[in-house]
């Protein structure tokens, strides 16, 4: 055995009656519970990012292919369904699914009230799985080959504002050429996302009442929606599908459709480095008390060490063991103790939360075992690398006054 580990074995045993025994004990407390806390600030923050930015996903798909054209309205020139297109555009890496869409504003009018919303037309091939997590009454939409279906999806909110529900007929007015037009609804389904901006805005429908509207053909629409299998190689697909499509079409990520939000997400990653930082100086600063402790309280078996011939960095290696040892069990404290909290949380929803306020209901979590790795490895690195300055103390004990030392 390395007689470095042995001696700080040695030195390590429990009930020895001495001073730093209590100290251990507290930077080892130190140490898990600022790891709990960076475990549950990360995983806190990852889930509230990932949560949001599916609600806007579900919104408008990760890539938007539109046609050309300085028009930043929701009125916007028709694409012609290139199938031949459609199908060089699904073949491309990463690119999950395919989907047309249309989008027609208008006005939601009851005997007592109007509402402003986006009439957004989407058809069989469309995607409903976030739709459907979210939706509180009715079904999602159906359409059938022949008949137009005149059911809509609208959100909790609009609902609630115009004191409608499900199984309502309404009726929605639109501007076209200068001409009021109108079209009466039935709702067949009322969902809930907590993202307000959206829940007030949009109303789903067949699209093939958005092309009647506007005088388009069956093979018209405002633009398809990219759905990509990993959002982490958004910018990697968007480029190959922007290079693909031609001159007369624009592509943009949701990143440059909604850059408000996108930006605002990003600014949380801030109070992350915040809290990682206070809890990391907490932890060190803690560490390095409990080290200059256990050296002062070891003066007598420093000199002996000393005067046996031994030299300054062997000992110090035996006093970093002892610090790397207590560092180790704190990890091993933190991770058992913020996995613990993040897991239950993240199945039981034991914290719940204003969704009128946070956009989520309950805290939403989610574990990257990729931060959680650089977390440990991070925590053991910083805390051995700092105890490198405490640890020159023992360079400046000489051995006659350490052996003479009580």
């Amino acid at each position: 055995m390395n007689l470095e580990f042995f001696i700080a074995r040695r030195l390590m045993k429990k009930n020895t009656g001495g001073f730093s025994d209590p100290i251990i004990r507290i930077a080892i407390v130190a140490v898990a519970l600022g790891l709990s806390v960076m475990i549950l600030s990360v995983a806190i923050v990852t889930g509230f990012k990932q949560e949001i930015r599916n609600k806007v996903i579900g919104f408008g798909g990760h890539i938007q292919i539109t046609h050309y054209d300085a028009n930043i309205s929701y009125e916007s020139s028709p694409l012609d369904t290139d199938r031949g297109l459609l199908e060089d555009l699904a073949r491309i890496s990463g690119v999950k699914h395919l989907q047309f869409f249309a989008n027609k504003p208008g006005i939601i009018k009851t005997e007592a009230d109007i509402q402003g919303v986006v009439l957004k037309g989407v058809g069989k091939d469309f995607e409903w799985s976030f739709f459907g997590e979210r939706l509180i009454e009715g079904n999602v939409l159906q359409f059938a080959d022949s008949a137009i279906s005149n059911k809509i999806l609208l959100s909790k909110k609009v609902a609630a504002s115009l004191k409608l529900k499900l199984g309502d007929d309404v009726r929605m007015f639109f501007i076209i050429d200068d001409l009021v037009r109108a079209r009466r609804f039935t709702i067949g389904g009322i969902y809930e996302t907590g993202l307000d901006e959206f829940d007030e805005m949009f109303v789903l429908c067949d699209i093939r009442h958005i092309q009647r509207l506007n005088g388009w053909t069956e093979d018209q629409v405002a633009g398809f929606e990219v759905l990509v299998e990993d959002f982490k190689y958004l910018e990697q697909v968007a480029e190959q599908v922007y290079a693909l499509i031609p001159y007369h079409m624009d592509a943009q990520t949701i990143r440059e459709v909604h850059p408000q939000i996108f930006d605002w997400l990003q600014l949380q990653d801030m109070n992350v480095i915040i809290i990682l930082t206070l809890m990391v100086l907490v932890a060190v600063i803690t560490m390095i008390s409990a080290l200059l402790i256990i050296i002062l309280e070891r003066t007598n078996t420093i000199g002996l060490l000393k005067a046996l011939g031994y030299e300054n960095w062997n000992i110090r290696k035996v006093f970093l063991i002892i610090a790397g040892n207590i560092a180790i069990k704190g990890i091993i404290w933190g991770n058992l103790f913020g996995l613990a909290l993040a897991f239950i949380q993240k199945y039981f929803n034991i914290i719940r939360l204003s969704q009128e306020s946070y956009y989520v209901s309950v805290v939403p979590v989610e574990i990257s075992f990729v931060y959680l790795l650089l977390l440990n490895i991070g925590t053991l690195v910083i805390s051995i690398l700092v105890l490198f300055v405490p640890s020159a103390i023992i360079s400046a004990i000489t051995p006659v006054k350490a052996i003479r030392y009580e």
